[in-house]
């Protein structure tokens, strides 16, 4: 999967738009991301990715960073052993496709707005 562009609230992935918050994995793409808790990402939001086993979870934050990712939530993903970048969106994207066209295995979550 490859993130063509993002402006707020909207995300091209491989030619396809994508306009709620967006889970991106090696062969689909879930496009009804809702946490629990709005702007803040919990360990059972990320339950399905955590399943997955990715070697590598990439946050996007939002256009501002206003999603929170509390250290329980981040120590949860990595003790099973999964590395986790997080970031505003737009830099996440440059991180997701950067990682992605290595060959890893890389899911990203993203927040499309604030």
């Amino acid at each position: 999967m490859r993130i063509d562009s993002y402006r707020f609230g909207e995300m091209l992935v491989n030619g396809q738009s994508f306009t709620s918050d967006l889970i991106i994995y090696d062969d689909h793409v879930d496009d009804q991301w809702w946490r629990e808790n709005g702007h803040t990402v919990l360990k059972q939001d990320l339950d399905d990715i955590l399943s997955a086993r990715p070697e590598v979870l990439v946050v996007g934050r939002g256009k501002l960073g206003a999603m929170k990712i509390p250290q329980s939530t981040l120590d949860a993903v990595e003790e099973a052993g999964i590395q986790v970048v997080h970031a505003r969106t737009a830099e996440a994207i440059e991180v997701f496709n950067q990682m992605s066209s290595t060959g890893k295995s890389v899911v990203g979550a993203f927040h499309l707005t604030c």
